[in-house]
């Protein structure tokens, strides 16, 4: 396996199957063009098996964490280590750019995130909720 930090919107497209959705490119572009913003893709040979991306998020009184914004490996790669690899790396990369922590949201009942996720030292934060607002895309500008 190989893990390489992606950092052109080519490579992004390349590797959609991974994603949720076809990845566009200008939306990938914009993503990349963030010096805060992270994609890191695993692959099986030339195949792309998984992805991570992080987000550094900056606040006035608290300095840098990374958030993990999304995880995820290609059905036929599951099971072989490569989500624990990527978080794994984008933790290295977290502390390489100065981030005092990392977090990541998953659904309580999604055992293989928890599973993932706590095999590289996570802990589960009890006392946390998770509140959302859902936009209209119409009310997103375009980038």
């Amino acid at each position: 396996m190989d893990i390489r930090r992606v950092t052109r919107a080519a490579d992004v497209i390349d590797a959609e199957t991974l994603f949720d959705g076809p990845a566009r490119p200008e939306w990938a572009a914009r993503f990349l063009a963030e010096p805060g913003h992270h994609l890191l893709v695993a692959y099986q040979g030339v195949e792309p098996a998984g992805f991570v991306t992080g987000v550094e998020m900056t606040h006035p009184d608290k300095g840098t964490e990374m958030f993990l914004y999304e995880l995820g490996v290609a059905e036929g790669h599951r099971r072989l280590g490569i989500g624990r690899a990527l978080v794994t790396g984008l933790a290295a990369l977290a502390r390489e750019r100065g981030c005092y922590g990392m977090w990541v949201l998953t659904d309580r009942d999604n055992p293989a995130a928890l599973a993932t996720y706590r095999s590289t030292g996570a802990d589960t934060d009890e006392a946390t909720a998770l509140l959302s607002w859902t936009f209209t895309t119409d009310s997103v500008p375009e980038p």
